[in-house]
């Protein structure tokens, strides 16, 4: 665990504060902590920047609601450097986007980055245009049996490769699993978020029973 003291503030008393979605991971918005700030972050459990603009401490939400709530505080390697990880209670940015990094000013499409909640927009997009020739505008157009016999053939392929020990065919019936079930979700309204919060309940209470375990 750092202490305060050995992070590493520049010569007007400031570090760069990196503040991550905790559910989308998503970088959320870059700004800066005093010492004074930090303590008050922790103290309250809410991110509290200083404000170089206007040079005096701001509690983010404090006004708009958009409240920050600090899961975790971590230092980089060099101690001169925050990432803080937080549940939102709305947009981080002040011009009420989800996130204050939207500009994009280069792309590689040769690397294409991938994560869940890009394929669900993808799915979502699916769902409302529809575009023709799409296997998943078809599933969306069969409806809701077409897609839950699509999730349980998955899950049958899945238990044939597992009990194979074929970890390639698995990792690929895998794929196929997730797929089909974000479209479920897409067709049920369901958000990735709810999945996660899900999940997170189920490790607090994983986490508790372990303890509990020991304690026998």
């Amino acid at each position: 665990m750092v202490n305060i003291d050995e992070l590493k503030f520049d010569e007007n008393g400031l570090i760069p504060a990196i503040v991550v979605d905790a559910e989308s991971k998503k970088v959320l918005t870059l700004a800066y902590m005093n010492r004074e700030s930090l303590k008050i972050s922790m103290e309250k459990g809410l991110t509290c920047f200083y404000s170089r603009s206007r040079q005096e401490l701001w509690l983010k939400g404090e006004t708009s609601g958009n409240y920050q709530h600090i899961v975790s505080i971590t230092a980089d390697c060099d101690s001169d450097a925050l990432k803080i990880v937080v549940e939102k209670d709305g947009p981080a940015c002040h011009t009420g986007s989800d996130s204050c990094f939207n500009d994009l000013v280069y792309k590689n499409d040769e690397l294409n980055e991938f994560d869940l909640q890009g394929l669900y927009d993808l799915l979502v997009d699916r769902k409302e245009k529809k575009p023709e020739g799409s296997y998943t505008s078809y599933l969306f157009d069969k409806g809701l049996d077409k897609i839950l016999k699509k999730v349980g053939e998955e899950c049958t392929e899945v238990i044939i490769a597992g009990k194979a020990e074929d970890k390639k065919e698995t990792v690929y019936e895998l794929a196929d699993l997730a797929y089909h079930a974000l479209v479920l979700m897409v067709q049920m309204d369901i958000p990735l978020s709810d999945v996660q919060k899900e999940l997170a309940s189920r490790h607090i209470i994983d986490h508790k029973v372990k303890q509990e375990k020991m304690t026998d």
